[in-house]
């Protein structure tokens, strides 16, 4: 089984791809691990995979489109409440909000935060997938697709998930890559360890496809009931399960 990670980067420059095999069963390896990838390479890499891990909002607010449409139609209706208040109601997901219940972390805005042009780059390519013949489920549920969130992630494995990205955390991050290895002692590196520790993209897309495996084992929290139809809509993050980081791995073949 293979699983793909993805740090979705707005351009080529900044996202990196990792592609993680979990056929040896008590171990799983990074076989592969890219930067600087293009929409094209991350559709080739996704057609033998089990499930791919992209860091990326998959949708908007409900609110916040249908807000849009209003102003381009000019006829923006009035809004209850304080300004502050209905304004916050377009800039999160439901899966932001119920993100920050579950863990305290606060998703970026992809309604008013920078991350809205890589939310543009994500919609384009998930359009790709399905041309692709790939099945697309925003939700993460079934097909082939998940939402991931790296510092959710790290967060529920009991890991450093804060001030550990850009060059003036580099110590961070090997010190990171280090806490990961004895967490996980099952994941094989090999040949890609240095390019962890030198790229907090290179090590979000690790994250990411160790997020994709928690999809695949069922250590993920579904959208409740009645978010479901929504988050098919809007996307949702796929937390994992609270210290599930051991069970990646089919503790059987330990012996």
């Amino acid at each position: 089984m293979l699983t793909i990670g993805v740090d979705l980067s707005a351009e080529e420059t900044n996202t990196c791809l990792a592609a993680i095999d979990w056929s040896t069963g008590g171990a799983a390896t990074v076989v592969d691990l890219q930067s600087r990838v293009g929409n094209h390479t991350i559709v080739e890499a996704a057609v033998p995979a089990a499930k791919v891990g992209i860091d990326c909002p998959f949708g908007w607010p409900i609110g916040f489109t249908e807000f849009v449409l209003e102003h381009q139609n000019g006829d923006v209706g009035p809004r209850a409440g304080r300004p502050l208040d209905w304004r916050r109601s377009l800039a999160n997901r439901e899966t932001d909000l119920h993100v920050r219940r579950m863990t305290s972390l606060t998703p970026l805005s992809v309604s008013a935060d920078r991350i809205g042009h890589a939310a543009m780059r994500c919609a384009a390519l998930l359009a790709q997938l399905k041309r692709a013949g790939l099945p697309v489920d925003r939700s993460g549920q079934t097909g082939l697709v998940a939402e991931v969130y790296p510092s959710a992630c790290l967060l529920r494995w009991g890991l450093l998930h804060r001030r550990y990205k850009h060059r003036a955390n580099r110590a961070a991050l090997s010190g990171l890559v280090d806490d990961l290895q004895q967490a996980a002692p099952w994941l094989e590196l090999g040949e890609f360890e240095p390019l962890l520790r030198a790229s907090d993209d290179a090590f979000d897309a690790v994250v990411a496809g160790l997020g994709a495996r928690a999809v695949v084992r069922g250590l993920t929290e579904p959208p409740p009931a009645e978010l479901a139809a929504l988050a098919q809509v809007e996307g949702w993050i796929t937390v994992p399960d609270a210290g599930s980081l051991s069970r990646l791995i089919d503790q059987s073949a330990l012996g």
